[in-house]
C-alpha cells in the first residue's frame, strides 16, 4: 500500500494514543513466568501480539476481562520435551525467550520472519553458552532460527555485552530469578551501554511482580535465584511516548492544534520519553497532564547536538524534524540504530536525500543541514520513499509529507507498533 501525503496549511484534531509496545511485551513475559496477571489497555500491535502468542505457547491461559486481559500461568510448571516458538518480527520477544527456554522445555526451536531475519543475537547466545546452554542461532550474527538443545536457566556470574542491545540485559534479568542453581551476578560489558532506560523499565515491571533485582554498581546487578513470580495484579500499560513523538513533531512543524489523549504514568520510565526534552530544546512548547498532551504549533525550531544513545527509536522523527530547524543538527550515539528493523542511519539518509535533504552519516551519527525548501521541482514526480519495512521510518516519512509531498511505500509496516497509525494520521483535520 502506498500512502500519499501532501503539505497542509493547518493541522487540527485529537488522537487517542496506543499503549506502550515495550511495556506490553514485558507484561506478557512477566505474566508467563508465574502467577495471575491482570494487564489493562495493552497494545494490540503486531509485536505485542507476538509476545502474547509466546505466552500462550508457554502454557499461559488468556481471557478477556473488563479493560484488558487476565493471564494465568500454570500453578506447577512442567517442562515440555520440545517447544516450537514463533516470534514473528518481534526482536524483543526473540531475545526475551532465549534465556527462559530451559525453564519451559528440554529442547526448542525459535523462529522469526521479515525484518527479524539477520538481526544479531550473538552476544546473548555466547553469554548463554558460557553458562552451559546448548544454544545457537543462524549465521555469524546468530539470527533466527535459534535452536536450543539443553541446559539450565543461567546463574552465577553472567557477562553480557550491553553495547548492541539492552534487550540482552533485560532478557537475562527476567530469566535469572527462576534459576534453581543459585544466584546471578549480571555483569554488563562493552565500551558503551545503550538504551539504559529499557533496563530500568524491565526492573520496574519485575518489582511489580515481586522480583528482586539489586544494583551493585553501574554495571552489575545481583539477582537471587529461586524466586517466585507473583503476577501483575492490575498493571495499566501507559501510552507510548515514542508513538506520541510523531504527532508532536507534526504539530510542531505546521500551524496546528493537536491533542493526544492517553494514560501517562510518570512513575513508569520510557526511554522514548526523552522526546519531551528533545523537542523542548528545539523550541517546542506543549501542555501536559496525566491524560493528555496538547501542542499548538508551529515553532521556530533550532538545531543542536542531541545524543540519542538511549533512545534510538527516535532517530527517524528527530532527523525529519531537524530538516526544518534553524542551524545544523547532529544526532549522536546512534551506532546501534543500524541493527533495528532497518539500518536507521544509512537507509534513513538515502530516503531523505530523495526529497533533497542535506544529510550526512558517520559511523555513529547523522548530521542534518536544513534547506529553504525540499522536494518540489517542476516536472519531477513526487518522491517515493521506501521505509525498508521499518515502521518508524514510515511514520516519520508521513510527518515529512506535511511539509513536502511524498509517496510512502509499504506503509502497512506501521502495524508492527501502531496498527491504527494511518487511520489516526489521516483523520486529523487539514486545511
Amino acid at each position: 500500500m502506498i500512502l500519499n501525503v501532501a503539505p497542509v496549511r493547518k493541522l487540527r484534531g485529537t488522537v487517542n494514543l496506543p499503549a506502550s509496545k515495550s511495556y506490553s511485551i514485558r507484561a506478557f513475559f512477566v505474566a508467563a513466568c508465574g502467577g495471575v496477571s491482570r494487564v489493562l489497555g495493552a497494545s494490540d500491535c503486531d509485536d505485542a501480539r507476538a509476545a502474547l502468542n509466546v505466552a500462550r505457547a508457554l502454557g499461559v491461559q488468556v481471557s478477556l476481562v473488563r479493560g484488558g486481559l487476565l493471564l494465568a500461568a500454570p500453578a506447577f510448571q512442567k517442562k515440555k520435551a520440545k517447544l516450537a516458538i514463533a516470534v514473528g518480527e518481534s526482536g524483543t520477544s526473540l531475545r526475551f525467550i532465549l534465556p527462559l527456554l530451559p525453564h519451559f522445555s528440554g529442547e526448542a526451536a525459535v523462529t522469526g520472519r521479515g525484518t527479524l531475519v539477520g538481526r544479531p543475537n550473538k552476544h546473548l547466545c555466547e553469554a548463554l553458552r558460557a553458562r552451559g546452554l546448548a544454544i545457537r542461532g543462524e549465521g555469524r550474527g546468530e539470527s533466527v532460527p535459534v535452536t536450543f538443545r539443553g541446559g539450565n536457566v543461567p546463574c552465577g556470574q553472567v557477562a553480557i555485552d550491553g553495547s548492541v542491545s539492552s534487550q540482552f540485559i533485560s532478557a537475562l534479568m527476567i530469566a535469572a530469578p527462576l534459576a534453581d542453581g543459585g544466584d546471578t551476578h549480571l555483569v554488563m560489558t562493552g565500551k558503551d551501554l545503550v538504551s539504559r532506560d529499557y533496563v530500568l523499565m524491565t526492573r520496574q515491571i519485575l518489582a511489580r511482580a515481586g522480583i528482586k533485582v539489586e544494583p551493585k554498581g553501574p554495571r552489575t546487578f545481583f539477582i537471587p535465584g529461586g524466586q517466585s513470580y507473583r503476577g501483575l495484579k492490575a498493571f495499566h500499560v501507559p501510552s507510548d511516548h515514542g508513538l506520541a513523538a510523531f504527532f508532536m513533531a507534526a504539530a510542531a512543524l505546521v500551524p496546528s492544534d493537536v491533542r493526544l489523549k492517553g494514560y501517562f504514568d510518570d512513575t513508569l520510565v520510557q526511554s522514548d520519553g526523552a522526546i519531551f526534552e528533545l523537542l523542548a530544546d528545539m523550541g517546542v512548547k506543549m501542555e501536559r497532564s496525566a491524560r493528555s498532551i496538547r501542542v499548538k504549533g508551529p515553532f521556530a525550531l533550532k538545531g543542536g547536538t542531541f545524543s540519542l544513545k538511549h533512545c534510538p527509536d527516535l532517530v527517524p522523527i528527530m532527523a525529519v524534524t531537524a530538516m526544518f530547524a534553524r542551524g545544523t543538527t547532529r544526532l549522536t550515539g546512534i551506532g546501534h540504530a543500524r541493527v533495528k528493523e532497518s539500518d536507521r542511519i544509512s537507509d534513513l539518509r538515502r530516503e531523505l536525500q530523495k526529497v533533497g535533504a542535506d544529510i550526512a552519516e558517520k559511523p555513529g551519527e547523522l548530521v542534518i543541514h536544513p534547506r529553504p525548501s525540499y522536494g518540489e521541482v517542476a516536472g519531477r514526480p513526487v518522491p517515493e520513499l521506501d521505509p525498508h519495512h521499518d515502521h518508524r521510518l514510515a511514520m516519520a516519512f508521513a510527518v515529512l509529507g506535511l511539509k513536502t509531498p511524498v509517496r510512502i511505500r509499504d506503509v502497512e509496516c506501521t502495524a508492527k507498533s501502531y496498527p491504527g497509525f494511518v487511520e489516526a494520521f489521516t483523520a486529523l483535520e487539514t486545511f
